[in-house]
């Protein structure tokens, strides 16, 4: 057995347009728009590392309504999570997993299933236009005091046949998502929690940290989150916070930043960006040595 790698995180937003113009002003190329078929919108950050930030919206609320209704984990999550937390936020870490059916008894045999495994497929187009379908396999997991955040585990069952690459360029020089930081009131007992969601071998979970074959996540109170990147965040039984992207360079990172006067600060090597309407988490950039 395996540690699930980190495949993408969900960062809900109120409206892509606003999404997008914040994420281009912070250097980053943006995917054109992906429709679920279940009233959802996108408009992804594809890393070259494979993984991917997907900012999500509301595109169609009658259908959302009814996804909803029929018991459909991923919309009937995010509409809590915007009634709780506002249309802005960081709702949710997705592992990636070459068998979600797996994935989903595993999170019933654990007591930790959120629902019903959930299939689907939507178009995808490239940054030139060309087009196929995407199908994905999802399962589940939260605990029951967990309103502000979810996890669950993706298959990939299709990969769209299409040239990516050109949207993993981008102008801040982002290569791939290095640490995603969350707050816990029991950051020890949520940690299991997230070993659990990601299949985590034994050696995996050190200290206050979630090793992923290709991230680390790692969590704190949130008195240790404000004193590492001086931003506040609210207290929770668990809420994602924050994501740490490596860079190639700092320097010119930092100069796009303050010609776009994007509020930002330096600490401790990184650039440490606070969260904005379309940016729901603290972004954070380091130098990849």
């Amino acid at each position: 057995m395996t540690t699930h790698p980190l495949d993408h995180l969900v960062l809900p937003t109120r409206d892509l347009a606003t999404a997008r113009a914040r994420l281009a002003a912070l250097g980053f190329t943006v995917a054109p728009q992906g429709t679920h078929p279940f009233g959802t919108v996108n408009c992804c950050i594809y890393l070259a590392d494979g993984s991917f930030i997907e900012p999500l919206a509301v595109g169609d609320s009658a259908e959302v309504d009814r996804a909803a209704a029929a018991g459909n984990v991923f919309v009937g999550r995010d509409r809590a999570f915007r009634a709780r937390n506002s249309d802005e936020g960081f709702s949710a870490v997705v592992f990636g997993t070459g068998n979600a059916d797996a994935d989903h008894s595993t999170y019933l045999d654990a007591g930790i299933s959120a629902g019903r495994r959930l299939d689907f497929s939507r178009p995808f187009v490239d940054a030139s236009g060309c087009q196929d379908t995407a199908s994905f396999r999802l399962a589940f997991a939260a605990s029951p005091d967990m309103a502000d955040a979810f996890v669950f585990a993706c298959e990939r069952v299709n990969a769209p046949k299409v040239d990516r690459s050109a949207l993993e360029v981008h102008e801040n020089g982002a290569l791939a998502i290095r640490e995603i930081v969350g707050v816990a009131t029991d950051p020890a007992g949520k940690l299991r929690f997230l070993a659990q969601a990601a299949g985590a071998t034994e050696d995996a979970v050190a200290g206050d940290r979630l090793v992923l074959p290709n991230a680390v996540l790692t969590l704190s109170e949130p008195d240790g989150f404000e004193r590492r990147f001086g931003v506040p965040v609210q207290p929770s039984t668990l809420r994602f916070a924050a994501i740490v992207f490596g860079v190639n360079r700092i320097e010119p990172l930092a100069d796009l930043l303050a010609a776009g006067d994007v509020s930002h600060h330096l600490r401790d090597g990184w650039v440490v960006v606070p969260p904005a309407s379309g940016q729901g988490a603290t972004f954070v950039f380091e130098e990849i040595s």
